[in-house]
């Protein structure tokens, strides 16, 4: 059996990246346990160099990096947890190291790599107005920051042409309506052109190669996102391109050197769904997934001429692994295993299931069993074999709640089923990808449906014989924080133990102490959420710190002291609360995190802590 810290230490190496040349390749991998940069040259035999250590980061990880040019990487760190992200760079000889955005209490997002415009980047800071991120052109040799539009305040986002261009601008109006703002060239002011209510979603993905037209993706008349082409200027939709019956389209992929549209992605249950606008494409990816054939592939990135490649290839038991493909040649070469240490024989399967909700909404889920369990899946359900014992099982809501959780190696899972446990997730109504229909019924159900959405997977789990009714513990962070308490509240009889982390305890607390650029999209979550005035009874009743008075079972509360979403006061009532009924619980608290726990060693404490509750009470 693995050691808790197998699973949970840093990545031997990842993150890999190519030059734009396509001569050197760039990785993450630790330095005094945190995560740092490094680069390596490659040459025409696809032979790499020995790596060289560009940063020495020992406080925090670096949040991301890219290649600015050829001789330039731009890196970005926040401090403590505190989301507040500072854009350094540096070059590849160690050389003209530099803070680009030292400012305090200010958030660098990053636009545009503006890969054809060599040392320039387009920014977004919210340095003027913490609420609002104003876009800025900065050059990487001189630092000098270039002001090229003043948010107004309800810009929310940005998308430039192929020369590096801010043509269009995503706003908010009135609270919960959306708009496109479009100009033909930066010496024009911002027109509206598309003005939506927020359920409905248009974004224009990438403009055509003549700068022209968009590809758009867009729920307009429809319930899944399709992707269409669209006129900018107008908003009008003049071709659906590709939709698909079950998903949405979430992403499109482009080569920049032959200048043409290649393919449309959905996420699918177990495996990406790909539609192809070119053969060439098509014949590439069949070609790579032969070498492949069980596993996963994505491209992690290409070099300018997109001849030189780097794959990523894993599965739902491995971490992955990373290869150098050369595409004239179809060569392969092994870089990198992101964790040699973990065997995928020794790991177990994610099953892909599926079950009815008693308002008949289809809801797609996944199951992982320690190895050795008598359970069969067939047809997307799971099955006891008779006569063997029902599984402990650990229910796993994900967070966001907008967002969803995906076939593949999970860290979190595999620990706990190699403890014996069964890992239960879900993708309860709300989560992204399964249309506007499914998301919209998510809407002011915060500890209601979005609840009984899990409530009745797990008596799923219970009647198939699958989970033993009296070993379940829920666990889940952020919004599946928030599940937790709401399961431990308003279903007690349900769970004999939970873990919650950096969740979510009191919807009226937790509305006045968001970051200050989410204000623009308060009234948007007062119609996702609740409106603290209007729906308070609702909220009152679906605030799990209010109804403390409820929970049972031992419950285990971790929460970064500088978390920017939910802050450390939603944890310290609902501790509070429970310590004052006398209910047994633990409260973890990390000085130096926020939303999650990044530094190796506060991820050690956490899951020793969790595996000794669990052990206890499960």
């Amino acid at each position: 059996m693995l050691k808790l810290e197998d699973f949970f230490r840093n990545p031997e190496r990842t993150a890999y990246q190519i030059s734009p040349d396509g001569r050197h390749i760039s990785f993450m991998a630790p330095y005094k346990d945190r995560m740092n940069v490094f680069v390596q040259s490659i040459n025409e035999k696809s032979q790499l160099g020995i790596p060289q250590q560009l940063t020495y980061e020992s406080e925090r990880s670096i949040s991301g990096y890219m290649w600015a040019d050829n001789e330039r990487i731009v890196f970005s760190k926040d401090c403590g947890g505190d989301e507040n992200h500072r854009l350094f760079g540096i070059k590849l000889d160690g050389s003209d190291f530099r803070s680009y955005t030292d400012f305090e209490g200010v958030k660098t997002s990053i636009i545009d790599d503006l890969e054809d415009i060599p040392g320039m980047i387009l920014i977004g800071l919210n340095r003027r107005n913490p609420e609002v991120f104003d876009p800025y052109r900065l050059n990487l040799d001189t630092g000098e920051l270039t002001l090229l539009a003043e948010n107004p305040g309800n810009y929310q986002g940005w998308t430039t042409d192929h020369e590096g261009r801010l043509r269009v601008a995503y706003a908010i109006v009135d609270g919960v309506n959306t708009q496109i703002l479009y100009r033909d060239n930066e010496e024009e002011e911002f027109r509206a052109v598309i003005t939506t209510n927020f359920k409905e979603e248009v974004n224009y993905c990438l403009f055509t190669p003549d700068n022209r037209l968009v590809w758009s993706i867009t729920n307009l008349g429809r319930d899944k996102n399709a992707l269409v082409l669209m006129d900018p200027a107008t908003g009008k939709e003049l071709e659906e391109l590709f939709t698909h019956d079950t998903y949405d389209i979430t992403s499109i992929s482009y080569s920049r050197r032959r200048k043409k549209l290649l393919s449309a992605y959905c996420t699918g249950h177990s495996r990406p769904i790909r539609h192809f606008f070119d053969e060439e494409a098509r014949v590439r990816r069949e070609k790579l997934q032969a070498h492949f054939p069980d596993k996963r592939i994505g491209i992690a990135d290409t070099d300018r001429s997109e001849e030189h490649c780097l794959l990523f290839v894993g599965c739902d038991r491995t971490q992955g692994a990373y290869y150098y493909y050369h595409v004239p040649t179809d060569r392969l070469v092994h870089i990198a295993d992101i964790a040699p240490w973990i065997r995928q024989e020794e790991m177990v399967p994610m099953h892909a299931i599926r079950y009815t909700t008693s308002d008949q909404l289809n809801i797609e889920a996944y199951l992982s069993l320690p190895k050795g369990t008598d359970v069969e899946i067939i047809n997307g359900e799971p099955r006891l074999t008779k006569g063997k014992a029902p599984l402990p099982l650990i229910v796993n809501p994900h967070g966001g709640p907008w967002a969803r959780d995906y076939w593949g190696f999970s860290s979190e899972v595999q620990f706990l089923c190699s403890r014996g446990y069964a890992v239960f997730q879900m993708n309860f109504r709300g989560s992204t990808g399964y249309g506007r229909n499914f998301l919209e019924a998510s809407y002011k159900q915060w500890g209601l449906k979005m609840q009984d959405d899990i409530t009745e997977g797990v008596k799923w789990l219970i009647q198939s014989g699958v989970a033993d009714a009296q070993r379940i513990a829920i666990y889940g962070g952020s919004y599946g924080g928030y599940a937790t308490l709401a399961g431990i509240c308003f279903t007690p009889e349900l769970y004999r133990c939970a873990i919650d982390y950096v969740g979510v305890s009191n919807l009226f607390t937790f509305m006045n102490t968001i970051p200050p650029y989410w204000k623009p999209m308060l009234e948007m979550m007062y119609e996702q959420v609740g409106d603290p005035e209007k729906d308070q009874e609702q909220l009152a009743a679906t605030s799990p710190a209010l109804h403390a008075d409820r929970i049972q079972c031992p419950l285990f509360i971790a929460q970064g002291a500088n978390d920017p979403r939910v802050n450390k006061a939603e944890s310290d009532q609902m501790v509070t609360a429970l310590k004052d009924r006398g209910i047994e619980v633990e409260y973890m608290v990390k000085n130096n995190e926020g939303h999650g726990f990044h530094n190796q060693e506060n991820r050690f404490d956490f899951y020793r802590a969790m595996e000794r509750f669990l052990k206890q009470h499960l």
